[in-house]
C-alpha cells in the first residue's frame, strides 16, 4: 500500500462479529475464556486490548516497523524504552530536545545509574567521538524542539553499526508522512501521538514502533510489566486521527512554508527557523531526508527582548496562546516560560532557546487568516 492508503487501511480489518467498518471501542478490562488459558487472544486489557491492537498495528504500518505499542502519553513511551536499559549503561541524546524528554532523563532515570551526554548533532561525527563500550542507545530528535534543527538519522545510524547500540528517534514533529526513521535505518521510532497522529487536541498519549519482532517483544513485555498503557477510547481517537494525517500533514506543510516565509521579511523579525526555508542551515538535509517540512516554525525578535515575544503572544487571537502543538488549531508558544522552563535558565542560554523565542505550530486554517493574525499580533 502507498501511504495515503495505509492511513486508512494498514494493519486494519472489519469487526469480525459484525462488519463494523470502524474498530469498536472495547469497555472492557477481561475477557472470557473457553478454558483455562484457552482464549481468543485476549485475557486481560493491560496486556491486550481490541481497540489499542487496532491502533497497534496501524502504528507499525505507517512507521514500516514490525510492532507497534501505543502509551498513555509520549513520556510514557520513553519511559518504556529507558527500561529496556541497566544500571551503569550509557545514552547519547541530542541537545536541543523537549523539555520533558531532558527533564525525564536527568532528573529521574540518572539517580538510577544512568549516565546522559548530550551533544550537539549538527555534526554527527561528534556521537563517535563519545562512544564507550558502555554506550548502549543514542536519542534522536528531528526537528528538534523547538529550535528546529534537523539530524541525519541515517549518518547517527552509520556511526551505530555493529556496537550493540539501539538508535531511538522522536518522529513527532515529522510524522511518518514527513520522514520515516526505520526505513533509514533506526531501531525505534517514538511518538507523541498527542500531537499530529492524534491531530485534534483532544487526546493524551505516546506510541513506540520497533524495527523487528524481537525487539518489539521486548518492549510490550515492559509495557504489560509497567502497565503504562493507552486506554481503549483514547486508542480510538489516535486512530481516527490517523486516518486523515496524510491530509493533515500536507496542509500543515503549506501553511508552514507560507508563515514562516512572511515572518522571513517581517521588519521586526530576526530570525525564523524553519526547514522548508533556504536560509535554514540543513535545508539540503530537509530536502534529501523528509517529503514535506512540517508546521512548525520558531523566531526571534529583532529587539531581542523578553517583552516582545509576550506582548505579541498576548496579542494573538486565530492562532491560540498554549502549550502542546499538532493539532489543527493553530497555537503559540513561548518556551522559555512553557514547555522548556523545566531545562535550567543557563542550558537553554547554551543551546539558544532566548527568551524572545516564539514557537509556533501551524495549523490547517487558510494561510491568508493566519498571516492577518500574525500581522496584528506585530503591530
Amino acid at each position: 500500500m502507498n501511504f495515503n492508503t495505509k492511513v486508512i487501511h494498514g494493519g486494519q480489518h472489519h469487526e469480525s462479529a459484525t462488519g463494523s467498518v470502524n474498530v469498536p471501542v472495547f469497555l472492557t478490562s477481561t475477557f472470557a475464556q473457553k478454558s483455562p488459558g484457552v482464549h481468543s487472544g485476549y485475557e486481560y486489557s493491560r496486556a491486550a486490548n481490541p481497540t489499542r491492537q487496532a491502533l497497534e498495528d496501524s502504528l507499525a504500518s505507517i512507521e514500516n516497523g514490525a510492532r507497534g505499542l501505543a502509551f498513555g502519553s509520549g513520556l510514557a513511551a520513553i519511559d518504556c524504552v529507558l527500561k529496556l536499559l541497566n544500571p551503569g549503561d550509557e545514552v547519547i541524546a541530542v541537545d536541543d530536545l523537549y523539555g520533558g524528554t531532558y527533564r525525564m532523563f536527568t532528573r529521574l532515570f540518572e539517580k538510577y545509574q544512568l549516565k546522559f551526554t548530550f551533544v550537539n548533532f549538527d555534526d554527527v561525527s561528534k556521537i563517535a567521538d563519545v562512544i564507550t563500550d558502555k554506550t548502549k542507545l543514542i536519542w534522536v530528535e528531528t526537528p528538534t524542539n523547538p529550535l528546529m534543527k534537523l539530524v541525519d538519522i541515517k549518518a547517527v545510524v552509520d556511526i551505530a553499526k555493529g556496537k550493540d547500540i539501539l538508535v531511538a528517534v522522536d518522529n513527532t514533529f515529522a510524522t511518518p508522512y514527513i520522514q520515516r526513521p526505520i526505513d533509514l535505518g533506526a531501531d525505534i521510532v517514538m511518538h507523541s501521538a498527542t500531537k499530529y497522529l492524534g491531530g485534534h487536541s483532544d487526546v493524551i498519549a505516546g506510541a513506540l514502533i520497533a524495527k523487528d519482532a524481537e525487539l518489539g517483544e521486548k518492549l510490550h513485555f515492559i509495557q504489560f510489566a509497567s502497565g503504562g498503557i493507552l486506554g481503549p477510547h483514547d486508542s480510538y481517537l489516535v486512530l481516527r486521527g490517523i486516518k486523515t494525517l496524510a491530509l493533515r500533514m500536507q496542509r500543515h506543510s503549506d501553511n508552514g512554508l507560507a508563515v514562516a516565509k512572511y515572518l522571513e521579511n517581517h521588519p521586526a523579525v530576526d530570525k525564523v527557523i524553519y526547514p522548508g526555508l533556504e536560509s535554514h542551515p540543513q535545508y539540503e538535509l530537509a530536502k534529501s531526508q523528509m517529503k514535506e517540512t512540517g508546521g512548525m516554525v520558531s523566531f526571534t525578535f529583532k529587539s531581542g527582548k523578553k517583552e516582545d515575544a509576550i506582548k505579541f503572544l498576548e496579542k494573538v487571537r486565530v492562532f491560540t496562546l498554549a502549550e502542546s502543538l499538532g493539532g489543527v488549531e493553530s497555537l503559540a508558544n513561548h518556551p522559555a516560560l512553557m514547555t522548556h522552563a523545566s531545562i535550567p535558565a543557563e542550558k537553554r542560554a547554551e543551546l539558544g532557546i532566548t527568551d524572545d523565542l516564539v514557537r509556533l505550530s501551524v495549523g490547517i486554517e487558510d494561510a491568508e487568516d493566519l498571516i492577518a493574525d500574525l500581522e496584528k499580533a506585530f503591530s
